[in-house]
């Protein structure tokens, strides 16, 4: 078979706008708008500050619910006498959703539109949000079921809708968007210990953001509505597209997802993109338990992850940009699983002591890693299609990967009842990380051969 045609790059490597572009992997790549949600569409854009708030306060939900919990976690356990392995769940049960959810976002935007899905994900994020303060423990973890379903509708769906509508500004808004998702995570996860203060406890903490997300919905509420203007009870708000790409649902485009499934390449990409997510959410969860529990006051503790989670922005942007201009990327991935591996290594020695210091590199690792995963998914696939079926893979079983983390570490901590397992247990993934990323890395496309 001849080698698969690059992504829209030169011999030189992709320009960092080029990159950001590429990288809004659009769900409704096969897909065309019916002519009267085409129409809408194109009034929207004529006024696009509706739009460019929605996207800000869409964008700040994406994070904010999951990166709040853990500085109160242990305040959740103590009041349902939890013990590691069940308050691991709070973290655990989103992330399975966010696998499980993330296949069927096309599926109902080709039915309702972006925007209408769009909206009823926000809602959802506030549903769960609010379902997860009620009595009964199992209110808390049915809420955090609807809230990871909520985020998944999120994730799969902003990127190809900034892509979409700002095409000519995709660099800036995919900076927008971005900054916009960590900054919402780290005010939450700042803030969580303030707010259970000032509000009487932890269940006060999580509800506030309940706030954010029905903002958000009230902002989408009238786009959601003229998308849908003039169209028919019953009619699809998208067909499928014209032209040589196959259409979603036909024999050529599960002949496509077979294809990746029987792929070395795609699934080396979808377990890095699920190794780096696993020591991502491990941190979400339990990071500021390992500070508070080598004597680091909560709110301390919450600052010191907040911090972290802000310095995955300079990762982030740098990595992706570095790896656009490089025919192999094995160095980079190597880097930030080390830069992951430093911090992490550095919980052994001290915890409290360095505390700054590993979140530093703990946050450029994994901003690093994560922008790594993404900028794969482009540079690793022949066309647009493809990048966005192998997304869809890497989404589904990355996060479906990572739900493990928490709970595993969770009941390796309990088991032995301290850290230092669980923390030698995430130094072994930097190191299947390494691995991977040795093997994602080459110069080869999904279909193609070596270069």
């Amino acid at each position: 078979m001849p080698p698969s045609p690059r992504p829209s790059s030169s011999e030189e490597g992709l320009s960092t706008e080029e990159l950001l572009k590429v990288e809004l992997i659009d769900a409704e790549e096969d897909l065309a708008p019916a002519p009267s949600v085409a129409a809408a569409r194109r009034r929207l854009r004529s006024h696009p500050l509706l739009l460019l708030v929605g996207i800000v306060l869409a964008s700040l939900n994406m994070r904010a619910a999951l990166a709040g919990v853990s500085p109160v976690l242990g305040e959740i356990s103590d009041d349902f006498g939890m013990t590691s392995t069940l308050s691991s769940l709070v973290t655990t049960i989103p992330l399975i959703f966010m696998g499980v959810v993330s296949p069927l976002a096309p599926k109902l935007a080709r039915r309702w539109g972006t925007e209408t899905v769009l909206l009823g994900a926000l809602l959802l994020l506030a549903g769960g949000i609010a379902l997860r303060i009620a009595p009964p423990m199992v209110a808390l973890f049915a809420g955090c079921a609807v809230v990871g379903s909520g985020i998944a509708l999120l994730n799969v769906l902003m990127p190809g809708l900034i892509k979409r509508d700002f095409p000519e500004k995709a660099a800036g808004m995919t900076a927008l968007y971005s900054t916009a998702m960590i900054l919402g995570a780290t005010v939450s996860a700042a803030a969580a210990v303030p707010l259970e203060h000032a509000l009487g406890g932890w269940r006060g903490s999580l509800v506030s953001w309940a706030l954010l997300a029905a903002l958000a919905a009230c902002v989408w509420l009238p786009q959601a509505l003229l998308s849908r203007r003039g169209v028919r009870h019953g009619q699809a708000a998208a067909v499928p597209a014209p032209g040589p790409a196959p259409a979603h649902g036909s024999a050529s485009a599960h002949g496509s997802a077979a294809r990746l499934t029987r792929s070395a390449l795609a699934w080396q990409i979808t377990l890095f993109m699920g190794s780096q997510s696993l020591i991502a959410y491990v941190t979400i969860a339990w990071l500021p338990t390992v500070f508070t529990d080598h004597g680091m006051s909560r709110a301390s503790a919450g600052l010191v992850f907040a911090f972290s989670t802000l310095v995955q922005m300079g990762g982030s942007f740098v990595v992706p940009t570095l790896a656009g201009r490089m025919r192999r990327q094995r160095l980079l991935c190597t880097t930030v699983a080390l830069f992951m591996a430093a911090g992490i290594a550095g919980l052994l020695v001290a915890p409290v002591a360095g505390a700054w210091l590993w979140a530093t590199l703990l946050g450029l690792g994994q901003g690093g890693a994560l922008g790594m995963a993404l900028t794969l998914m482009v540079l690793r696939s022949g066309d647009a299609h493809t990048a966005a079926r192998l997304s869809g893979m890497a989404q589904t079983w990355g996060y479906l990967l990572a739900a493990a983390g928490p709970v595993v570490l969770g009941a390796v901590h309990q088991v032995t009842g301290g850290w230092t397992v669980p923390i030698v247990l995430l130094l072994c993934v930097c190191a299947g990380l390494v691995l991977l990323g040795l093997g994602a890395g080459r110069d080869r496309r999904i279909g193609g051969t070596a270069h």
